[in-house]
């Protein structure tokens, strides 16, 4: 019955990330299949009845969340290269200078461009912002705000 129970909870997951036409967030979807089936296994060793199934629901989900985070986690590589562009960015380039960043493992790109320089009334300096990303073509566009901490590097202090 255990195993029944686990195998019917690996085959929801399964079919439900079969709807997943996001190819952007394959690394999540893959991650959290692994999780899911994992945790649900997991779960439908715990309890008998209406307990075990509950149990395996909630290994089910939990799985899921904790593997889609270790996917998301694998495209740091994306958000590595984005903040290494902003920081040079706001440190050595003027305003209106585009700066562009690509990741060659994925082919996702962006810009970052400083668009105004100024002292704010707590004595720091502050840069406003643009910045824009895409991934598998989507593209996504953002201002913001960013100020020099003491340590010299700068800090998003809002985002638009």
């Amino acid at each position: 019955m255990k195993s029944k129970i686990a195998c019917i909870a690996v085959a929801l997951t399964l079919g439900l990330a079969a709807c997943e036409t996001n190819t952007a967030g394959q690394k999540e979807v893959g991650g959290a299949l692994i999780g899911a089936a994992v945790g649900g296994l997991l779960g439908s060793q715990i309890g008998g009845g209406a307990g075990q199934l509950a149990a395996t629901a909630g290994g089910t989900l939990l799985g899921a969340y904790l593997g889609s985070e270790v996917g998301r986690s694998l495209d740091k590589s994306d958000r590595l290269y984005a903040e290494r562009t902003a920081q040079r960015s706001l440190e050595s380039s003027r305003s209106g200078t585009t700066s562009t960043w690509v990741n060659p493992d994925t082919q996702h790109s962006g810009t970052f461009t400083p668009t105004n320089t100024y002292r704010s009334a707590d004595g720091l300096d502050c840069r406003d912002y643009q910045q824009r990303v895409i991934i598998d073509g989507r593209d996504e566009l953002a201002t913001g705000t960013a100020c020099r901490q003491a340590d010299g590097t700068w800090r998003i202090v809002n985002t638009r």
